[in-house]
């Protein structure tokens, strides 16, 4: 059976746009308000981490570490609905989101999930939790700085250096 160029350019296109819906009905930042917990669940499958919140409410997490750039929130009030789908992993909500000698290690694992790594550094007592993330499509990390109690001191952003490396 013989099929012109275009009869196969447009079943490309259909094939390739097929593919693209069905990676948004699994983009967690796509969930609306409203929609059930059972929804989400049913869309998007099993989170890489639930967490319980204040007033009876649950975040359910879409992390993509080790090898991603997001981790997704979507907190779900006690009625089972979605408030919030939240990509988190943005420099331009670090500052507002990190709260330094205030949160603890659980507070960061409830906000950010598994990180990608977890070092020490001679200059600090403590853990360094690393994220990889993405600024205007530049590889980038977030560090944040545990101390041995457990309570965050200090967090920065550096370029991924790791990702120039593999490449030389």
């Amino acid at each position: 059976m013989k099929r012109s160029l275009g009869t196969l350019a447009a079943l490309g296109f259909l094939a390739a746009a097929s593919l693209g819906l069905a990676g948004c009905a699994n983009d967690p930042t796509r969930i609306q308000p409203g929609t059930t917990a059972a929804e989400t669940l049913q869309r998007l499958g099993t989170p890489t981490g639930r967490y319980p919140l204040n007033g009876g409410g649950e975040r359910l997490q879409y992390s993509r570490m080790p090898a991603g750039f997001e981790v997704t929130d979507i907190d779900v009030d006690a009625a089972g609905k979605v408030v919030s789908a939240t990509q988190v992993l943005s420099e331009a909500r670090f500052g507002q989101d990190i709260k330094v000698n205030e949160w603890r290690q659980n507070d960061v694992m409830a906000f950010y999930g598994r990180p990608y790594e977890i070092s020490r550094v001679s200059s600090f007592d403590g853990a360094v939790w690393t994220w990889r993330y993405k600024a205007v499509n530049e590889r980038r990390m977030l560090y944040i700085y545990i101390d041995p109690t457990g309570v965050v001191r200090r967090y920065h952003t550096g370029d991924d250096l790791e990702f120039d490396r593999l490449r030389d």
